[in-house]
């Protein structure tokens, strides 16, 4: 749906210098991607972070997925256009945009056709007019044109998803490094002496008992949902969280207080991102329904934006809430948090399975590049009145 058609000159008919120079550019930009990725790649096998790694193959992995996928619709596109249907075949139920809209474009491109002085632009004359050879009463089962838009905008979907893949990780690791200086702190500490290094844990863990079981609705069952809802718009983790859970942690596996639990907790989300980045088959399923369903009248992708920020805050909660259960455990064995630690383990989780929230985490990730791509494609292909049309879509 160009709505303009120009006609050019064939590769024989082309200078060669302007040939060479497209190629030039495209292969250079390519070996500026690959190299980049292999001594990536390479700095991370040389520093031994052989998770990291991993899921740096499957971003690899991905890209040549996508490739193969462009490469096939690049290659094919002219073969799909010429799959002839009957057109009773086609409703305008299915369609992205409803009559009205197409009737608004129509009356756009038509105007802006006047515009084109050159006889070699061919205006418009409407968006049904039949463009192909498959005769009266049949259509193309997808357009060339149509197949092109698709290839556009699988491309720009693992681009964003590639790009927020490597934004999630890169925030982590900020953040897990930022705990860095409280690990040195008590390595400090424990260098002076067991007792002394000791001693201040457990004030620390007193500390995180009263943050987190003060609160009234720390008692109920119910409440401390809504207290945890609550507690996850502020400080994520706190100091005495992070000596709690590594006092817990050290005691449970009989591990000495000069342990470096800061290093473990690195290891441990590098083999995580293992399993967040990448596009497995279920999401490409995901995908795939998602355009299906996306006709005109039920707004699906402005109802699908509300899943991210939903599931955000669930996991935040949830993940709250397995503090403060701890933290509630630790009281209840005795009146003072002295002489007991907290007790980290898989059944505080949904169902005994930690690895829920990977996969959440990791539909979250697909959820916002799959809603940036729609929207970046939308703008590019001056779709604005159909896919956009609902502001607050922007908004979220």
């Amino acid at each position: 749906m160009e709505g303009v058609i120009i006609e050019g000159r064939s590769l024989a008919e082309t200078p060669t210098w302007s040939v060479a120079s497209v190629t030039t550019v495209m292969v250079f930009v390519g070996l500026l991607v690959e190299r980049s990725i292999y001594r990536f790649g390479k700095w991370l096998k040389k520093t031994r972070r052989k998770a990291l790694y991993a899921a740096l193959e499957k971003i690899k992995e991905e890209l040549m997925l996508l490739g193969l996928i462009s490469l096939l619709l690049g290659q094919w596109a002219s073969w799909i256009s010429e799959i002839c249907v009957n057109s009773t075949l086609f409703s305008s139920q299915f369609y992205l945009c409803s009559e009205k809209d197409y009737d608004i474009i129509e009356n756009i491109l038509v105007t802006n056709s006047f515009s084109f002085p050159n006889d070699s632009v061919i205006p418009p004359e409407g968006i049904n007019t039949p463009s192909h050879g498959c005769g009266e009463g049949r259509e193309p089962f997808v357009s060339y044109e149509g197949v092109q838009q698709l290839h556009r905008f699988l491309f720009v979907l693992g681009i964003t998803h590639v790009l927020y893949s490597c934004i999630a990780v890169g925030l982590a690791m900020i953040k897990i490094y930022s705990w860095r200086k409280w690990e040195n702190q008590v390595s400090v500490v424990a260098a002076k002496g067991f007792q002394e290094a000791r001693s201040k844990v457990m004030r620390r863990q007193s500390t995180f008992v009263f943050h987190h079981t003060s609160h009234p609705w720390s008692r109920s069952r119910v409440l401390i949902w809504m207290l945890c809802f609550v507690r996850q718009f502020g400080s994520s983790i706190q100091k005495s969280d992070y000596l709690a859970l590594r006092l817990g942690f050290i005691t449970n596996h009989k591990l000495p207080l000069s342990y470096n639990f800061h290093k473990y907790m690195v290891r441990s989300m590098e083999d995580e991102f293992h399993g967040i980045v990448g596009i497995s088959w279920p999401l490409w399923g995901y995908a795939i329904v998602c355009i299906f369903i996306n006709i005109h009248g039920l707004n699906i992708y402005f109802w699908l934006s509300f899943i991210p920020a939903i599931l955000v805050m669930l996991v935040g909660t949830k993940l709250q809430h397995i503090v403060s259960s701890l933290a509630l455990e630790v009281e209840e064995q005795k009146g003072t948090s002295v002489g007991n630690q907290v007790k980290p383990r898989d059944n505080l989780f949904w169902f005994g399975k930690p690895e829920i929230l990977l996969r959440l985490i990791q539909f979250i990730s697909f959820q916002n590049a799959f809603e940036m791509a729609t929207y970046i494609w939308s703008l590019v292909k001056s779709l604005p009145l159909t896919l956009l049309k609902n502001y607050v879509l922007l908004i979220i």
